[in-house]
């Protein structure tokens, strides 16, 4: 049996080329669980394995994608049974084994969450590895007791897929959420997601080169990593938790030791991808009750077919044109 699927493949000059190819069952790798895919979801590491980051996919050729929704084929898991609608995101899934940009995938049982019944399988791919990061910043937050009323968290990357649904799911728990983003046209987009205001990237990027400045958030969630990381701890109030979860402008941290040991601030990090099933599962029960964001994902997602992702897409998050989150659906590819 065959079926359709994403194909990056390195020349033998060392570029890497992107087609779409009739793959066979037979060739995935071992595994306990074979899944029918219908859904998956564009991540910025996705679109660095698709154009040959050899620090996210060492061997090509490949297919990407690390997140997938679909329905149990086979299984040789008694947890699973045939016709179960359950999701992967992380694990290895579209880093070397082969991912959810191919209409089936072979995974072992170890990584496959059952789908929440809250949410259909589209849902669970617009929250996805985003979302999910995102709702981990939040809980480990929750877990050093930051209350909303500490004060205002702050979101950087506002715009982007983590952004977004930390935004939402900040919103959705009571907190106060100041939106961050270089688009300037966002305030209407962050604002239904439920930020009270906008900030430009400026709010958060301190070059005085002082060790402390006046605190103005209780917290923050940032995706851009460098010079706004080290200021968002340098005014964080004391005791505030700083969640890092990106690098978009910088994977360097230059700051001091004084956040820490005069403020309490709390820096934490989140590697989504490893998060044991046990807390996973917890995430799962959030998002699926208290923290359910149903009602803005269709403002969040966008869906488009294989053909779409690998003509536009994943050239477009590279440079950085992404709003929100990008929904591929496996169902007709």
């Amino acid at each position: 049996m065959s079926f359709k699927a994403l194909w990056i493949t390195e020349t033998r000059t060392g570029t890497f080329e992107r087609t779409i190819v009739e793959r066979a069952i037979d060739d995935l790798p071992t595994g306990e669980v074979l899944i029918r895919v219908h859904y998956s979801s564009l991540n910025y590491k996705d679109a660095l394995s698709a154009t040959g980051n050899k620090g996210i996919t060492r061997q090509f050729p490949h297919t990407p994608g690390i997140d997938a929704a679909g329905t149990v084929e086979i299984s040789r898991n008694e947890q699973f049974a045939v016709g179960d609608e359950v999701l992967i995101t992380g694990y290895d899934l579209g880093m070397n084994t082969c991912g959810g940009f191919g209409q089936y995938i072979r995974v072992p049982a170890s990584w496959v969450v059952k789908k929440p019944e809250n949410y259909s399988l589209k849902e669970c791919m617009i929250i996805g590895t985003a979302g999910f990061t995102a709702a981990v910043a939040v809980y480990k937050m929750e877990l050093l007791k930051l209350q909303p009323d500490a004060g205002p968290i702050v979101v950087t990357g506002a715009t982007g897929g983590v952004g977004s649904m930390a935004i939402s799911i900040l919103a959705k728990a009571g907190y106060e959420v100041i939106a961050v983003s270089g688009k300037s046209n966002a305030h209407e987009y962050v604002s239904h997601l439920g930020a009270a205001r906008l900030e430009d990237r400026s709010f958060v990027l301190d070059t005085s080169k002082k060790a402390l400045i006046k605190p103005r958030w209780a917290g923050a969630i940032d995706t851009v990593g460098g010079e706004t990381l080290s200021t968002l701890l340098k005014g964080c109030r004391s005791e505030g938790c700083i969640v890092s979860t990106g690098l978009v402008s910088s994977p360097k941290l230059d700051s001091t030791v004084y956040p820490f040991i005069l403020n309490g601030i709390n820096l934490l990090g989140v590697g989504s991808a490893e998060t044991p099933m046990a807390t996973r599962l917890i995430i799962w029960e959030r998002l699926s009750t208290d923290w359910n964001i149903k009602d803005k994902l269709p403002a969040i997602a966008k869906e488009i077919n294989l053909e779409e992702l690998n003509t536009t897409y994943i050239d477009s998050i590279l440079q950085g044109k992404v709003m929100g989150r990008i929904v591929v659906n496996l169902n007709n590819a």
